[in-house]
C-alpha cells in the first residue's frame, strides 16, 4: 500500500455519536469526485464507508460517545483505501451468519459485511476483529461477488 502514489490522506478519530461520520465521509466522496471517480464507483465506496463507520459506532462502541472510531483513508484515481478501527471488544467475521441464506434472507439487517465485500476489492480484519481495512481498485471486480441465488 505505501508504494503507491496517493493524491490525497486522511486520519481522524470522532466519538461513537449517531451521525458524527458523516463529515468524514462527505470530505472522502468529495476528493473521489474531483479524482474523476464515476457515480457507480462512489456509490460502491459510499456503501462501504457508511457500512463500516456505522458497524464502528453502534456494533464496536456500542454508541458509547466515550470511545473513538479512529480512520485512516488514502485516495487516487486509480485506488480508495480506508482503515476503520473502533474501541470494541471485536467479533469474528466467519461467525457472522450469512444473509442470503434460510432466516437470515428475510431479516431487516445483517447486510453491512456483504455490502462491504460486495463493493471492495480487498477486505481484511485484525486478529482481534475491531479493525477493518479495504481498498478498491477501479477496474477490479469485488473481493465477493454477491450471489443471491444459493
Amino acid at each position: 500500500m505505501d508504494q503507491h502514489n496517493w493524491s490525497w490522506t486522511l486520519k481522524r478519530s470522532f466519538p461513537s455519536r449517531r451521525n458524527a461520520h458523516l463529515e468524514s465521509m462527505e470530505e472522502i466522496l468529495g476528493q473521489l469526485t474531483e479524482l474523476g471517480w464515476s457515480d457507480r464507483e462512489l456509490f460502491g465506496v459510499q456503501m462501504a464507508l457508511e457500512e463500516s463507520l456505522t458497524n464502528a459506532i453502534r456494533h464496536g462502541n456500542k454508541c458509547d460517545e466515550s470511545k473513538h472510531v479512529a480512520i485512516e483513508c488514502k485516495v487516487s484515481p486509480e485506488r480508495f483505501w480506508l482503515r476503520v478501527e473502533d474501541e470494541g471488544p471485536g467479533f469474528i467475521p466467519e461467525h457472522v451468519p450469512d444473509c442470503r441464506k434460510g432466516k437470515h434472507l428475510e431479516a431487516c439487517g445483517g447486510r453491512g459485511l456483504m455490502l462491504i465485500k460486495a463493493y471492495m476489492t480487498t477486505v481484511e480484519y485484525n486478529d482481534r476483529g475491531n479493525r477493518v481495512t479495504m481498498e478498491k481498485v477501479r477496474g477490479e471486480q469485488s473481493s465477493e461477488l454477491m450471489d443471491v441465488s444459493s
